[in-house]
């Protein structure tokens, strides 16, 4: 591996609570077998050159190729393709093969062999990440086969959780003792250094406890156990002078040694030092636990096995007007697909690669349904309510059509019937084996909003996900309350274990794409957060080994001795802790 790709593992930029677009680094490697055989004294030399399509637009972009193999039918190419994998859009991918004749990079001087297509989920999710695929492109003839194998590559995806206290610090409030705070900082190549984490203060004290904390090794160090971490302690101010105590400098690998007679480290003051000669220092600061921890991410529960089934319901109240009629937002135009039509494809694109039996329910709510006009909000779009399944994305859109010639469009729009049908799946389930996302397509106001806020409450704590996309001009205030982001959604009293629900999303013409993406990456987070947080690691593989030297506390920590990012009473945003349920498993990034 090359030294500019060990500088990716660099997190310069790296920004918690700022970052929005999950992404991992995937490694893809090709082989082939029983190519073309293009030469006539000799087999092809092989050549594989990857395109990807850009999001904007359908046009094909070359990639990257890998090298020449001479002289085989079987090649399996060294050179690999690096690509960033982002769950929440659908990676198109295609494999063209040549039989390279010249020294020219023009490939229309070279014999094409054959091509093949794929998207990179699809590649993720199949079984051990492996793809086989037949080679195609050449009219009448059998141009053997193409094998894709993705692998994530693992950029230090250790965490550590660390707790330390003081001892005899330094007295700097004049009608107290001090007020002390720990700084975090990484040295860089270049000698300066960027501040990691900042510690909770402690009030006047000069024995202070601090509260464990846990942070990326990325962030602590940028995976280099060696290199210097220099800790500088503070006594904290109201008006933001605070008081400079002392610093220490350590590292990863010393710091793992765990609590040790290595790890109390002497807080000095240089300028102190400097002056008065029988100065030791301002106090020490010692290691109390040390424990390492990988950050799975959500490649780990779908290589583990881990299934995603997606289930779709359609909004069929009469709000969204005559289907007979242009202006309907459920109307059927020769020439392009209507809103909810739109929806579907973007969304269920997506999800289906990570689906192995690509059949999904498709569900209506809010119609008439023949022969006795009843209404239905929990119907299958197949007419089959045993069975609601449909084969593909294809299937669900041929189901949703059929469903539009036969249903009355009436009303009021009630979402907790079909919440409560998935979470009844998700409640059967609770291995990590599977997971369950809910995609809601409405036009309007919610009309049981109680009803609908307590099938969320009693859902979150299930293996599911719901997207609510919003289609046509009307209002969606709704939709804010039910997406936990700022306030926890609640019923009765009792508040949803996590935020399950992604929906603010309204899917226009010219946005269907974008809103889809920004729905999965919150799918992709929220699923994540589910398997860490109910403890699912029977699927995962064994974690890597930690660091040599590696000593831990006997008392493991309790839980909620770990806080996520609060204002601390330094004034100020802490960096790094525990992080925010929507970015945590995605930073390993």
């Amino acid at each position: 591996m090359n030294n500019s790709f060990l500088n990716m593992a660099s997190i310069g930029d790296f920004d918690p609570l700022n970052a929005s677009i999950p992404a991992t680094k995937v490694e893809i490697t090709v082989s082939c077998r029983n190519l073309l055989d293009r030469d006539t004294f000799s087999k092809s030399d092989p050549i594989c050159v990857l395109y990807t399509q850009g999001m904007g637009n359908k046009e094909w972009r070359e990639f990257g190729r890998t090298e020449v193999i001479d002289n085989t039918l079987n090649p399996d190419f060294v050179r690999k393709f690096i690509l960033d994998y982002f769950f929440e859009e659908r990676q198109n991918l295609r494999f063209d093969l040549y039989d390279v004749d010249s020294k020219s990079a023009n490939l229309s001087k070279h014999d094409f062999l054959g091509q093949a297509y794929c998207t990179l989920g699809e590649v993720v999710g199949s079984l051990g990440s492996r793809l086989e695929k037949a080679l195609g492109g050449i009219s009448g003839k059998k141009c053997g086969t193409i094998i894709v194998k993705a692998e994530e590559l693992n950029n230090c995806r250790e965490s550590v959780m660390m707790q330390f206290c003081g001892n005899k610090l330094d007295k700097k409030d004049f009608f107290g003792k001090s007020d002390p705070f720990l700084v975090f900082y990484r040295s860089n190549e270049d000698g300066t250094f960027t501040i990691c984490h900042k510690t909770e203060v402690v009030k006047n004290t000069l024995n202070p406890v601090w509260q464990a904390f846990k942070i990326p090794v990325r962030a602590l160090c940028n995976g280099d156990y060696d290199r210097t971490i220099k800790v500088e302690v503070y006594d904290w101010d109201r008006d933001g002078s605070h008081d400079f105590i002392g610093e220490f400098s350590t590292s990863y690998r010393e710091l793992s040694r765990g609590q040790s007679q290595f790890n109390v480290y002497e807080v000095v003051n240089p300028k102190k030092k400097g002056k008065k000669k029988k100065y030791l220092n301002s106090g020490t600061v010692t290691l109390l636990s040390f424990l390492v921890d990988i950050e799975v991410t959500f490649l780990d529960y779908i290589k583990g096995g881990t299934q995603i089934n997606f289930t779709v319901a359609i909004d069929f109240t009469a709000s969204n007007g005559n289907p007979a009629q242009p202006t309907s937002l459920h109307y059927m135009s020769p020439y392009q697909l209507n809103a909810y039509a739109m929806a579907l494809k973007a969304v269920g694109e997506i999800i289906q690669d990570y689906d192995s039996d690509k059949m999904f329910p498709a569900l209506g709510f809010g119609a008439k349904l023949p022969p006795d006009g009843r209404v239905s909000h929990e119907f299958a779009l197949n007419g089959n309510p045993q069975n609601p399944y449909c084969a593909g994305i294809d299937g669900v859109m041929e189901a949703y059509y059929q469903s539009l010639k036969s249903v009355q469009l009436y009303g009021p729009t009630n979402f907790s019937p079909v919440v409560n049908h998935v979470a009844r799946y998700a409640a059967s389930v609770k291995d990590g084996s599977q997971y369950f996302v809910l995609l809601i397509i409405t036009d309007g106001v919610i009309s049981d909003m109680a009803q609908t806020k307590e099938s969320i409450v009693n859902a979150s704590c299930l293996p599911m996900s719901i997207i609510i996309v919003g289609v046509g001009p009307a209002e969606f205030d709704a939709m804010i309350e039910l997406d936990g982001d700022e306030i926890r959604i609640s019923s009765r009293g009792r508040y949803a274990e996590r935020d399950i629900v992604q929906g603010r999303c309204r899917v226009m013409r010219a946005g269907a794409k974008a809103n889809s993406h920004r729905a999965y990456v919150k799918v992709h987070t929220k699923a994540s957060y589910y398997q860490q947080t109910s403890a699912l690691t029977a699927v995962l593989p064994p974690p890597l080994p930690p660091p040599a030297y590696l000593e831990v506390n006997d008392t493991r920590l309790a839980a909620d001795s770990v806080h996520a990012n609060t204002e601390q009473n330094t004034g100020e945003k802490t960096l790094t802790s525990n992080y925010e349920s929507d970015l945590c498993l995605t930073l390993s990034l």
